[in-house]
């Protein structure tokens, strides 16, 4: 049964997906704003769509959801938890690599909507870059949403930070976000089965800017992995 619903779920998935990528065509050539309004719908239909496989999402920490400049460091399971970013941020700019933008539709919409387009290979140059495009995009009051561990890790692996992200903490001078989750026990990062449950994304306290890079990343860290540790348990 849980099979059955899953492949449900994943054909009604790419059916909605198709469906507002190319209905909503037009905004490419509209404000910005309206980007953001069709990923925030978009998000929300992938996410309700959710029930058909027993699977409840659930949002915590509301209070802590920046409505400004920010960064934004997610927990990385599986890609429930961009399509999250979409639908509760207001105005979310991803650090995505470049291979990402090549896919139509998306790529299009992702661009539009402001997202960092990184080669990963560039080392000090794509540092540069984000930093110069995040700055640009801090002065419209965005969110700049990045996973510190570059890739998704399976619920309960041995976490690995990049030090990318602090070097973005301290150029930025905005706070950070951090974003912990379980999403990884119900939606799986490979395959089609999606697992009965409730999924939590939970916002915490955001790290002011200005700590030292080892005591950021040592805050970030703990902060992150404690609660998607407990998370776990549900």
């Amino acid at each position: 049964m849980t099979a059955i619903r899953s492949l449900a779920y994943v054909a009604l998935f790419y059916l909605w997906t198709a469906v507002v990528a190319v209905g909503f065509t037009p905004t490419l050539f509209g404000p910005v704003r309206w980007v953001y309004w069709m990923f925030n719908f978009w998000g929300r239909g992938v996410v309700a769509l959710l029930v058909i496989c027993g699977v409840k999402v659930e949002v915590r920490g509301k209070e802590f959801i920046p409505t400004g400049a920010a960064l934004v460091a997610p927990k990385h399971q599986c890609m429930l938890d961009v399509f999250a970013q979409f639908t509760w941020l207001p105005g979310s700019a991803f650090v995505m690599k470049k291979e990402l933008a090549w896919i139509p539709w998306f790529g299009w919409y992702a661009k539009k909507a402001g997202a960092i387009v990184i080669d990963r290979e560039g080392q000090a140059k794509t540092m540069r870059q984000v930093i110069r495009e995040g700055t640009e995009l801090f002065k419209k009051g965005r969110q700049v949403v990045i996973f510190p561990e570059g890739t998704r890790k399976a619920p309960g692996a041995e976490p690995d930070y990049k030090p990318g992200i602090a070097a973005l903490y301290r150029e930025l001078n905005v706070p950070v976000h951090p974003v912990a989750t379980n999403a990884g026990v119900h939606w799986p990062a490979h395959g089609f089965i999606r697992i009965p449950g409730t999924i939590v994304f939970e916002y915490l306290e955001p790290i002011p800017p200005g700590l030292k890079r080892a005591e950021f990343m040592r805050i970030l860290e703990e902060r992150i992995e404690t609660k998607s540790t407990e998370l776990l348990a549900l």
